[in-house]
């Protein structure tokens, strides 16, 4: 490989040689493109790192950049107005940096062969300007540093090496904030390629699972009882030859593959933070199921990361306190707004910001219930409640002063409470991820009704393989729905990228 050397101070930069512009009309042919490119500069990186741990003099500073996508328009394509994505607001030039490209190879054919369509204009494919760290570049779970400690003691990593920036991996675009300067191009996506490569080794971290197994149905709970019949329900599915889905995989990468009855490497003993589990189908159609534990910032935290992935809807099943006379332990609340008490998203989505509910996650869920349960109709409000979700940041927010809290939960004609639902819709809002809310009344704390440890272990076995059932039956509603259906333009602003 010809290699290009620049002259700065100390050290010259070596990189792979020029990668020239190539215009497409093919959707595939250019994530083919993309993907060459990146594989050629990761590799170089690669290459470069173990010539230099092998013993190789230093002779400079290596670097290669993230391969990007372009389209020019020159005039204001009408395109199909039932679309919420697959097209940019005005003419000019749009572009975005691009990594892991097999991972997302059909995300990008999809977004690709909207812009060309909805526009007519090819794509161009090149090398941008930012350079690719080398921790990203390497697979996930990489010591980078660790494997040659010995040969380059004497020289700092970040002096041979471009490391992460964090002036490259804010959330600027997402949230509304960017501000384009004269004569850059506008953004073709709602992340860059080095906050997506952030959030794919946080993934790996907080779950313990490869980026690569998850699906583009998520539900998040708060309770390990949650994950046990998930498992225990994935592993009979896969002994049974899996019903459509084709592995369960659990945290440790360890894959059950479909007519097995256990996995082809043992699961880890020690669980991460966030355990993820993972019933794959073709396409990643099958469902993904966190446990994010309680409390906000972990709720945040996650869909963070997750939402890089671009899911089709992210759904919270969990428990939650009952405020409500008329409720009872194991009732559900389908939730269709929040008062948002987390805090963690003030920053990045003002409180003022309605969170709205969402008619096709909504119905799906409520689909779901009916068809679980039995209960049809005006009879299904015997078992479930719809209203506003409370969700709060302070775990033992009833040994405040009663006047405060209780006040403003009735004021918000609230019906049940707890710390992750609001979180997580508003994050799904924030990153135009389809989301939606039901919980399962576990305690009912205004009304002393408080679960002591033998009344939560029946109230666990009984309500729990219910619950999670309606979850799974929801999602899959939602995964027989058009995908431009699903995503929905309430959840676009103003001005949008083109990529959903």
């Amino acid at each position: 490989m010809s290699t290009r050397i620049f002259s700065l101070s100390p050290l010259p930069f070596i990189s792979p040689s020029a990668a020239e512009p190539r215009v497409f009309g093919n959707a595939a042919e250019a994530v083919d493109a993309l993907t060459e490119l990146y594989d050629r500069n990761t590799r170089f990186l690669i290459d470069a790192f173990g010539a230099l741990a092998d013993g190789a003099p230093v002779t400079g500073r290596y670097r290669a950049c993230y391969p990007q996508v372009s389209i020019e328009t020159t005039s204001f394509g009408h395109a199909d107005s039932r679309l919420s994505y697959g097209h940019v607001t005005a003419p000019g030039i749009y572009t975005t940096t691009i990594t892991r490209p097999k991972l997302f190879r059909h995300y990008l054919k999809e977004q690709l062969d909207l812009l060309m369509r909805n526009h007519n204009v090819p794509v161009t494919v090149s090398e941008s300007t930012t350079p690719i760290p080398l921790h990203f570049a390497f697979a996930e779970n990489a010591h980078v540093e660790a494997s040659a400690t010995n040969a380059l003691a004497d020289i700092s990593l970040r002096d041979l090496f471009d490391t992460p920036d964090l002036n490259n991996t804010d959330d600027l675009i997402a949230n509304g904030e960017y501000e384009q300067l004269n004569g850059e191009p506008a953004p073709l996506a709602p992340f860059t390629a080095q906050r997506i490569d952030y959030s794919l080794a946080r993934l790996s971290h907080y779950t313990a699972t490869s980026a690569d197994h998850f699906q583009n149905f998520v539900l998040f709970t708060n309770y390990q009882f949650y994950i046990d019949e998930f498992a225990a329900w994935a592993r009979t599915l896969m002994a049974k030859g899996g019903d459509g889905y084709t592995a369960f995989v659990e945290p440790g990468n360890a894959i059950t593959p479909a007519g097995s009855d256990k996995p082809e490497t043992p699961a880890l003993v020690r669980m991460p933070q966030m355990p993820a589990y993972h019933l794959k189908k073709k396409g990643h159609a099958g469902i993904t199921l966190v446990n994010i534990g309680v409390g906000p910032s972990n709720a945040k935290t996650i869909t963070d990361h997750i939402a890089v992935l671009r899911p089709h809807a992210w759904l919270m099943v969990g428990h939650c306190a009952g405020l409500r006379n008329s409720q009872r332990l194991g009732d559900y609340v389908l939730a269709h707004a929040y008062v948002r008490e987390d805090h963690v998203l003030d920053d990045d989505l003002p409180v003022w910001v309605p969170i709205p509910a969402l008619a096709e996650v909504q119905q799906a869920l409520e689909s779901a219930v009916e068809e679980v349960t039995g209960y049809q109709g005006f009879e299904l409000k015997r078992i479930m409640r719809t209203g506003t979700v409370a969700t709060i940041d302070n775990r033992n927010w009833e040994l405040r002063d009663q006047r405060g809290p209780v006040k403003r939960l009735s004021q918000s004609r609230a019906i049940a409470l707890d710390m992750e639902s609001a979180t997580i819709a508003a994050n799904g809002f924030r990153f135009r991820v389809p989301y939606g809310t039901l919980l399962c009344v576990s305690d009912r704390p205004l009304h002393g009704e408080l679960k002591l440890p033998g009344m939560a272990t029946a109230f666990y076995r009984s309500q729990v393989s219910q619950h999670l059932q309606i979850g799974i039956r929801a999602v899959q509603k939602l995964g027989e729905m058009p995908i431009e259906k699903l995503h929905s333009r309430k959840l676009r602003s103003f001005y949008e990228t083109a990529f959903q």
